[in-house]
């Protein structure tokens, strides 16, 4: 504490004022600060050092992944097609256990699961049905072995609506599962496609929560083939869903739908106020959206995996509020601390850091307060 008039001590003035009386000697002033030491009650430093700093909340992560050994063999064509070429090193060595282990190291206490890109539609309705039954029952026997530690996000074998239609009730009626799991586009439709009305109206009766996993879209997968989709061609596909399901009015004739969107909403944050401008010049489009593009982004959730960083963080939160993030990993294919070291860095405050990590996907999600 700085040496003061209001908080010189009695000992150093006596009955007079010391700032008035004339320098002490060297001598004099030695003992005189030895006094005051003694004075002083001594701090115990081993207490303070065994102080535990404050626990950062378990947190949920909302994305993060399967890797069942059966679907990995079938699709690793598929896998190493959209990785430019070659299947990137983190698809090797997933487990149930090792994902325990990772979510145990890095403070998750429970994770929802899905399937990733490149997903189980393949060309052929047979087999997108006979891959889609069994990762979800791979996913729930994880759930069942692990009870409190994992949800499942259900996978659909669209664009095969009735597969999906019946896919829905398995997954609802009999696995018990959290909400279901889709992809941005589906060969060359996008999620508010009419032909998916189907789907959509099914999720709406129940009120699902859909988590949207970017995917690499027939379209523009090949436009440099040197560049892996996952650079830049996933977050561009989120940007053309959200676009789809708002334009095509599917967002307002399904309301009860919860969307979440991965990766802080890919590209759309940064594009939101140059789609609602120029957009709002566009009667078909405007007719849409009312209360504006904007408006409508705040209806869904996002996810912030491998965009724990100012610039994406920043765009987000100029649209929407901390209540509509959550955590995501994307684990396997992204490790963990990526995402969760960053978290500290975004500079929340304590109440909106607990949101992110945890109360949000509670909201949407309340078995998992146990």
């Amino acid at each position: 504490m700085p040496l003061t008039y209001k908080n010189v001590p009695r000992h150093f003035s006596g009955d007079s004022c010391a700032a008035c009386a004339p320098p002490p000697s060297r001598r004099r002033f030695l003992a005189t600060a030895a006094a005051s030491a003694i004075a002083v009650p001594a701090i115990d430093m081993s207490a303070v050092a065994q102080t535990p700093a404050p626990a950062r909340p378990p947190l949920i992560d909302v994305h993060h992944h399967t890797v069942p050994p059966f679907w990995f063999e079938e699709v690793k064509g598929a896998i190493e097609k959209q990785g430019g070429g070659r299947i990137v090193p983190n698809w090797f060595g997933w487990s149930p256990a090792r994902a325990i282990e990772e979510m145990d190291k890095n403070g998750i206490g429970a994770a929802i699961l899905s399937i990733s890109t490149p997903g189980v539609w393949f060309g052929d309705a047979a087999q997108a049905r006979r891959l889609t039954r069994g990762v979800n029952d791979y996913a729930a026997q994880m759930g069942r072995d692990r009870p409190g530690r994992f949800g499942l996000w259900a996978a659909l074998p669209l664009p095969d609506i009735e597969g999906s239609l019946a896919e829905i009730a398995y997954a609802y009626d009999t696995l018990k599962a959290d909400g279901v799991g889709l992809l941005t586009s589906y060969g060359p439709k996008w999620l508010g496609d009419p032909a998916f009305a189907p789907v959509l109206e099914e999720l709406n009766h129940r009120k699902a929560v859909v988590y949207v996993h970017p995917n690499s879209p027939d379209c523009c997968g090949a436009l440099m083939n040197y560049v892996p989709a996952f650079m830049s061609e996933f977050t561009q596909d989120t940007n053309r869903a959200v676009l789809s399901l708002v334009y095509s009015g599917a967002t307002r004739k399904f309301p009860d739908i919860k969307f979440i969107f991965s990766h802080a909403g890919g590209t759309i944050p940064m594009l939101a106020g140059r789609i609602q401008e120029l957009g709002g010049n566009v009667p078909a489009l405007k007719e849409k959206v009312p209360d504006g593009f904007e408006a409508e982004l705040r209806r869904f959730y996002y996810e912030i995996a491998n965009s724990a960083n100012k610039a994406a963080i920043s765009a987000l939160t100029s649209v929407v509020p901390v209540s509509q993030i959550m955590f995501g990993s994307d684990f396997p294919l992204v490790p963990i601390p990526v995402t969760a070291n960053g978290l500290p860095k975004l500079g929340f405050g304590e109440a909106d850091m607990r949101a992110l990590a945890r109360e949000n996907a509670l909201g949407l999600l309340p078995r998992l307060r146990g």
